[in-house]
């Protein structure tokens, strides 16, 4: 089987439903996705939920529910997530499957049997929200910066992955430019050349929910030794990873531990380390622990699913962004409707009256379609949408000068026709079924960037609904 271009989410905890940072993220990883289609790869995108956290099973038991019956239902929230927002993917994984936690005891024995892992005693902080270790010095005012909520104090037998061991391969394999950007990069870099790199607790006691510890029947496999293993058991194939997409808060996990478990149990590793800011509402990170969470499924019934595409991946990608349904209002009114909605409908409608004549189009040329693509390239997908939209602001302005409502020009509207195929082929990683119903409206099918400098055929257009609706205030 050839491998397919891999790219991964973070899996999500289901102890609460899912917030819009949930959703920025499927959606940017679907975009990726699609954009890398549309280059005429084959994909593999996979995304899941992580089922085995301690922080499950506490919401589960005090709304008095069967832990596993929690997670089932919860999962399911995940996945209408997804779907509601046109996200593709071709794995759902969940942590609580079979064949999931057989691979985890099976690497978990493995480098134990290297002798890479052993048995101690760990003292320390341990933040139920991060599912994570901390340290005091991690603390803001004796709190997580993350949940902001005070640690509890564990004092425990545990079993330790020799993470120290590998402390000059990771800075060596890091530099080599696998976490993307820079500035996330040499955060991780600053830590690992001048803090001591200790070894990893890598169990729990005392649990009844999780992954059971294949050495030791008293303990469970810590769940972010067992959580990151998801990107292999549910690769299908595919596996080395070429981009795995996480937010800023698990940098570190993703960037030191999970490299090194690679190395010690013989897996290739992965390509890229995509690392997204945080969305913010009123300077605030918005989140379920911190209570001020955006409901995006709701968002998608009230406004549908391209307009909260196109609204959260015009937010910066490697910094935090503010966020809220009056942004999404702002971009759907002045950008999908007036800019991009006018234009179809518009151009539609003359088209109908008047018809087409084939011709060069002059327009192409102003298209910066090297631009774009390089910042696709470079994960700068709000980059790549402000270019798309100018040439979206071209080309309203070519409509303005030509008046083809006057002149009834059918080259002119060939012009203008033929550049929304183009903009659609550009737009469809971003907002799909904007751009399939505008190919169904102009009469063309494929979403290629191999089929932009091929012209549109002419065919019976005619003017359609709206593709976007003004949002009243």
């Amino acid at each position: 089987m050839t491998k397919k271009f891999f790219i991964t989410t973070a899996i999500d905890y289901v102890n609460g439903r899912p917030h819009v940072g949930h959703a920025f993220e499927k959606i940017l990883a679907d975009a990726l996705a699609r954009w890398k289609k549309i280059e005429g790869k084959e994909v593999f995108l996979l995304t899941g939920t992580d089922e085995n956290a301690q922080k499950n099973a506490q919401v589960a038991k005090e709304k008095g529910v069967p832990i596993q019956k929690f997670v089932d239902q919860n999962s399911k929230i995940f996945i209408e997530l997804c779907k509601i927002l046109d996200v593709n993917f071709d794995r759902f994984i969940r942590t609580t499957e079979a064949e999931h936690k057989k691979l985890c005891q099976d690497i978990f024995k493995k480098v134990y049997d290297k002798g890479e892992i052993y048995k101690g005693k760990y003292e320390g902080y341990y933040c139920t929200g991060c599912e994570a270790f901390i340290t005091e010095k991690d603390l803001v005012e004796g709190k997580c910066p993350e949940h902001n909520k005070e640690p509890e104090w564990i004092s425990e037998d545990s079993y330790f992955f020799d993470l120290s061991k590998y402390k000059r391969e990771l800075i060596d394999f890091i530099e080599k430019g696998y976490i993307v950007p820079e500035t996330r990069r040499n955060e991780i870099l600053s830590r690992l050349k001048n803090e001591e790199l200790k070894d990893l607790c890598v169990s729990r006691s005392n649990l009844d929910w999780g992954i059971d510890n294949p050495i030791d029947p008293k303990f469970k496999i810590y769940v972010w030794f067992d959580a990151l293993l998801n990107y292999v058991s549910g690769a299908n194939g595919n596996w080395p990873a070429d981009v795995h997409i996480v937010g800023k808060g698990i940098n570190w996990f993703h960037s030191v531990i999970w490299p090194a478990i690679l190395i010690s149990a013989g897996y290739k590793l992965p390509k890229t380390l995509l690392v997204h800011g945080y969305l913010n509402l009123g300077g605030k990170k918005i989140g379920k622990s911190l209570g001020n969470t955006i409901d995006p499924i709701d968002l998608a019934k009230k406004y549908g699913a391209d307009p909260v595409r196109y609204s959260l991946l015009k937010c910066s990608v490697f910094e935090d962004s503010d966020y809220s349904e009056d942004i999404l209002i702002e971009r759907n009114n002045n950008e999908l409707a007036n800019k991009l909605g006018n234009l179809v409908s518009r151009i539609a409608s003359l088209i109908e009256k008047y018809g087409l004549e084939k011709t060069e189009n002059s327009l192409l040329k102003k298209l910066k379609l090297k631009s774009i693509e390089k910042h696709m390239q470079n994960f700068e997908v709000d980059k790549a949408l402000n270019e798309i939209f100018a040439f979206v602001d071209i080309c309203n302005e070519y409509v303005q000068n030509k008046k083809p409502w006057e002149t009834h020009d059918k080259k002119v509207l060939y012009e203008i026709a033929d550049s929304i195929r183009i903009i659609a082929i550009l737009l469809w990683p971003f907002i799909p079924s904007t751009s399939e119903k505008i190919g169904k409206q102009f009469g063309f099918k494929k979403f290629l960037l191999s089929e932009i400098e091929k012209p549109l055929s002419p065919s019976n257009i005619k003017k359609g609904e709206l593709l976007f609706k003004k949002i009243e205030l």
